[in-house]
């Protein structure tokens, strides 16, 4: 029995729910419910199709017998039409109705909306929890002063808080797309080789009943909307609209994963670190930040596959052409199956992350001297000194001073040269004061606040029941 979609993204990185979504046994009984929902289309609209013919389908959706299959597709090269003969040989009664009218696209194309609809589902659900971990993370520590970096390069200061809203704010642009995405998925309906509905005008001869059974296969199948044209397929572009999301949440969670592997070789913060784990197989002393690293692998792939089904949309010909269909069936279940390992990732780090705020200050009253050099500057005009004067003077004594600490490895020793001058009218202990690292942080803490109050919890709110207890184990 052929149930799981073997890739090492389903037995070692994604989930068992998603793995489950894209497994043979959730795709195919996906078809027979389409059939169903087809034969039960037909019947009200006046084919002459039984009641227990219908019955005996359903009892056989989750009834698959994968080496028929397989033998049968040896032998027709027809994946649809050995599902179509299989469930013939459960279903005798109903054999002669079943897939009546349709093309295979009806059961491959609906049954692919359906699956990324649900996966989808489990996507927003996994990214609301990391946005609800990193909102925790953010508020805790929304005072914490550090260094903030631009270039990788010592900068103004920031907080730890302030920078987690940076990752989340990305959060919620994906949140946004994905919502967008869910509201617009619709079905293909059915509409037969070309689009045109032809066997369905042959079968009914009634141009108003054929218009109905789209909505009415819709509607048995959950969806309130349908592709209003196609050919035989539903337009690639569905499929590109739905992996760029993918795509956009892996940039997201690869920048954090980045960040965090930076900030851990400043030892500043840690990735969750399990008593019993190993950081390195040669060196027993390294933590290395694995999980991170992993997140930037896998996204690395998910945003590569986005690229697939854009060329697929850009190079299908007329009304159908089959170059689709190998490369569907292989980039869109990895997409998913690849965020949904990246986002479990990201909600196991997110959930733990150590700061070590004594490195944090240690790190930041290094280059404390030269990030409080405007303020000092500042304050000294105030005092009546002359600006372009005392600017020459800072920069002198900045490089003077960076001299000394990155050939010598001396102190910083700025705060003493400026008090030594008194043009600049402070002493050494007026200069400490103003170098107070909560005075130099802008207004960090309290953009922390506003946002999370304003941004984040309203959505953490509209989505409570939503996010509930989620597994996040991550496998080793």
């Amino acid at each position: 029995m052929e149930k799981t979609y073997v890739t090492p993204l389903s037995t070692r990185y994604a989930s068992r729910e998603m793995s489950e979504i894209w497994s043979a046994d959730s795709k195919y009984s996906t078809w027979r419910k389409l059939w169903v929902a087809l034969a039960e289309t037909e019947k009200e609209l006046g084919i002459d199709i039984k009641e227990e013919q219908i019955n005996e389908m359903k009892e056989h959706i989750n009834d698959i017998d994968y080496d028929i299959v397989s033998q049968r597709e040896k032998e027709c090269r027809h994946d649809v039409m050995a599902h179509v003969y299989e469930f013939g040989t459960k279903c005798p009664g109903a054999k002669g109705i079943i897939h009546l009218g349709a093309t295979s696209c009806f059961v491959t194309d609906n049954a692919d909306v359906i699956l990324m609809s649900k996966a989808l589902e489990l996507v927003k659900q996994k990214l609301l929890l990391v946005i609800r971990n990193l909102r925790e993370f953010a508020y805790d520590n929304r005072n914490v002063t550090c260094l903030g970096y631009t270039h990788f390069q010592p900068a103004q200061l920031t907080t730890v808080g302030k920078r987690a809203t940076l990752w989340l704010q990305d959060l919620l642009e994906d949140l946004e797309e994905l919502e967008f995405v869910q509201s617009h998925m619709k079905l293909l309906g059915c509409k037969g080789t070309t689009g045109t509905q032809e066997s369905f005008m042959k079968l009914f001869k009634d141009e108003g009943k054929v218009k109905q059974i789209d909505g009415k296969i819709a509607e048995k199948m959950g969806f309130s909307k349908v592709f209003a044209v196609s050919g035989q397929t539903y337009t690639r572009k569905l499929d590109t609209r739905v992996l760029n999301v993918l795509s956009s949440i892996a940039q997201s969670a690869s920048k954090f994963a980045n960040d965090m592997r930076l900030l851990q070789h400043e030892k500043e913060l840690e990735e969750p670190f399990e008593k019993g784990q190993i950081g390195s197989s040669a060196m027993a002393y390294k933590r290395n930040p694995m999980r991170s690293e992993r997140i930037n692998s896998i996204a690395r792939h998910v945003m590569v596959l986005s690229s697939d089904p854009m060329i697929t949309a850009a190079t299908q010909w007329l009304e159908r052409t089959l170059d689709d269909s190998a490369n569907k069936r292989i980039c869109v279940p990895e997409a998913f199956l690849g965020v949904d390992g990246i986002l479990t990732l990201y909600a196991n780090i997110s959930s733990g992350i150590v700061v070590y705020q004594n490195v944090i200050k240690t790190n930041l009253m290094k280059e404390l001297p030269f990030m409080g050099t405007e303020e000092i500057l500042m304050k000294a005009v105030l005092k009546g000194g002359d600006r372009q004067d005392l600017h020459e003077k800072i920069r002198i004594y900045s490089m003077e001073s960076a001299r000394e600490v990155k050939e010598f490895g001396r102190p910083n020793d700025l705060v003493d040269r400026i008090a030594e001058d008194k043009s600049f009218g402070f002493t050494k202990e007026e200069i400490l004061d103003i170098l107070n690292p909560n005075n130099l942080c802008g207004r960090a803490p309290k953009q922390v606040e506003d946002f999370l109050r304003e941004e984040v919890d309203p959505i953490l709110e509209k989505y409570a029941d939503l996010i509930g207890d989620i597994n996040v184990d991550v496998n080793v």
